[in-house]
């Protein structure tokens, strides 16, 4: 029971870890809780690509049965995005979805989803974590059954709707979409859903590969090359290019100009696109860039900002009815939709909005406007049970100054961000899915975010 703990979002550890057993101690857990909770009737459970997902799906189906409930499954590994939008359209008790996201194939997670179809919040997974047990089955006639249902096509129905409420016309014939699935979950999903509204698509790693190609299926600028290059190429290049991770509840964007489009300048430009036809605030991290907060600011909005972990979006955007939410990791999702970061939602409203401008000419109106900023991370290796001892540590070491810059204040929402006087950030925290500490930096160029990073690695590696 001790190698089970819910980080982030979920769950997750190597196969060695991950193990059948533990997993139904999981699905026991849950079942438990929810009885608690006075909850009967249906729960959902999707999967990933991965080798050992469907198995592990299966063992969660006979483990809710057993206690009663009903589950429905999608026909094959579907993105967690359409788990979640499940419990919404079927009126479901919760749901449970086996992935890791973007982790090596060597991993794999299990994360819990309640009824509202955000994600939990660590009350609830502590609530599970505390009924951990082994299976504890309710006579035969007592189970539940397993129905396959259609995830896919409700959920593309209600995004599809979405955006034409948000754009006006969802129409994007005419444009060309390079897509790159990353061997994961969207593949046959994202890309349908851009089909759908008419959209060229020009596939990239669109067949499933339970070990992603060897790498992980992550959207970072160094595993998205081929993609990159499509796009930027002088000649006949697709419009735009899309990824999503491995369960596609994130997404990477690819410009003709930019490339690779950091996903702080996309979450600015969509928060400025939607300001155009609607009112309201936004949510970010605390990793997130404080461009957001000028754009809000040209437009008599507000800011909230929330520790990292979408769970925290989620449950600001329901507390201040805001506009959109997001993370600079990429995951976001908009009012008016599940509020769970949605990658695929999130294509078809990147497509239109480049549609109607090229994303390109909006960041650099934004940036012209609210001047420049450039965003990095790093990581330090630290072992999950030193997380807290080093950061214990570092609130006694928190300087003065940072790379000749005195620290304004400090924000210990997540970690420590140290807020300097030139406008600069430097933030240090725990990864909720990975043995590391990140340390992040925003400034106004490339150069000076190199230096408060490695102000920040002088800082934290010796605490390690």
């Amino acid at each position: 029971m001790e190698t089970i703990s819910f980080g982030t979002d979920g769950w997750r550890a190597t196969l060695e870890e991950f193990t059948s057993p533990r997993v139904r101690m999981v699905g026991q857990a849950v079942a438990t809780y929810l009885r608690d909770e006075g909850l009967e009737g249906t729960i959902a459970i999707g999967y990933d690509a991965r080798e050992t997902s469907r198995g592990f799906a299966e063992e969660l189906a006979r483990v809710l049965c057993a206690n009663g409930f009903d589950v429905v499954m999608p026909e094959r590994d579907r993105p967690t995005p359409l788990v979640a939008h499940a419990i919404v359209d079927h009126g479901l008790v919760g749901a449970l979805a086996i992935t890791a996201s973007h982790n090596p194939p060597e991993y794999n997670g299990v994360k819990f989803i309640p009824k509202d179809g955000a994600p939990a919040l660590p009350d609830v997974t502590d609530a599970i974590a505390d009924r951990l047990a082994e299976p504890d089955p309710l006579p035969a006639e007592d189970h539940g059954t397993v129905e396959a249902v259609d995830f896919t096509t409700p959920h593309a129905d209600a995004a599809l709707e979405l955006v034409e409420s948000i754009t006006g016309n969802a129409d994007l014939s005419g444009l060309t979409v390079a897509y790159d699935a990353m061997h994961g979950s969207g593949r046959g999903t994202t890309d349908a859903a851009l089909e759908r509204v008419g959209a060229s698509l020009e596939l990239l790693r669109c067949e499933r590969d339970p070990e992603f190609g060897g790498g992980a299926p992550e959207p970072a600028p160094e595993n998205l090359e081929t993609v990159i290059d499509l796009v930027t190429d002088d000649g006949a290049a697709p419009d735009l290019g899309i990824a999503n991770d491995g369960d596609a509840d994130r997404i990477a964007i690819v410009t003709p100009e930019r490339g690779y489009l950091d996903e702080n300048l996309f979450f600015a430009a969509l928060y400025d696109y939607l300001l155009e036809n609607e009112s309201g605030s936004v949510v970010r991290t605390v990793s997130t860039t404080f461009l957001i907060d000028r754009v809000a600011e040209a437009h008599g909005e507000t800011v909230h900002e929330v520790p990292v972990g979408f769970k925290w979006v989620a449950d600001a955007m329901a507390d201040h009815d805001a506009l959109v939410g997001g993370e600079e990791s990429g995951g976001f999702t908009v009012r008016g939709h599940v509020r769970e970061k949605d990658g695929v939602l999130m294509a078809v409203l990147a497509a239109a909005m480049h549609a109607d401008e090229p994303l390109d000419d909006r960041v650099d109106r934004l940036l012209e406007n609210h001047g420049t900023v450039v965003q990095d991370k790093i990581s330090v290796a630290c072992p999950d049970h030193e997380k807290a001892r080093v950061l214990s540590d570092l609130e006694d070491e928190i300087p003065e100054t940072v790379a000749d810059t005195a620290v304004e204040s400090v924000n210990t929402a997540d970690g420590f961000k140290l807020q300097l006087a030139d406008g600069s950030w430097l933030l240090v925290r725990p990864s909720g899915t990975e043995p590391v500490l990140r340390i992040y930096a925003e400034a106004e160029d490339e150069t000076r975010v190199a230096t408060l990073l490695e102000a920040g690695e002088v800082l934290v590696e010796p605490l390690v």
